[in-house]
């Protein structure tokens, strides 16, 4: 086997000392390359990126289907094209309009929940800075308490 799926300079993914997810950690080469590319693969586990990737294929893909399908249905007479040609229109249809839906209902939900979740934490953390600073205040120029 000479050739391999992914980057170029990649470890190959099938070896005898084969260990989960394909990185042989006997061989420094594969480590090394690990840990060069390690930022981008936290990125990409921690982030939505492949979610926004397959919904934007799937919107794309959908919407260019269901355009097939209707041009398709349009020009067809026969009858086992015009099944077809239904099938693509409705499958397309289906597809461009069900990123739309989860959309609506996880991406923007989710995003406004992130963004208000960074609000409150940025109002605890002012809130917090100011309850700090009083308290220095209160202790006095020297640390201690002022005396009554």
């Amino acid at each position: 086997m000479t050739g391999g799926s992914g980057a170029k300079g990649a470890p190959q993914p099938f070896t005898d000392k084969a260990r989960p997810l394909g990185i042989d950690v006997d061989d420094p080469r594969a480590l090394a390359w690990m840990e060069k590319h390690l930022a981008e693969f936290r990125q990409q586990a921690s982030g939505q990126r492949p979610l926004y990737w397959i919904l934007g294929i799937g919107f794309v893909v959908g919407l260019a289907v269901h355009v097939g399908g209707y041009v398709l249905r349009s020009s067809v007479t026969t009858e086992p094209l015009l099944l077809v040609a239904d099938l693509l229109y409705a499958l397309g249809w289906a597809l461009w309009t069900s990123v739309i839906v989860v959309f609506f209902v996880q991406i923007w939900p989710e995003a406004k929940r992130r963004q208000l979740k960074r609000w409150l934490d940025a109002y605890e953390a002012a809130q917090h800075e100011q309850a700090r600073a009083g308290s220095d205040q209160a202790l006095g120029d020297d640390g201690a308490p002022p005396a009554s």
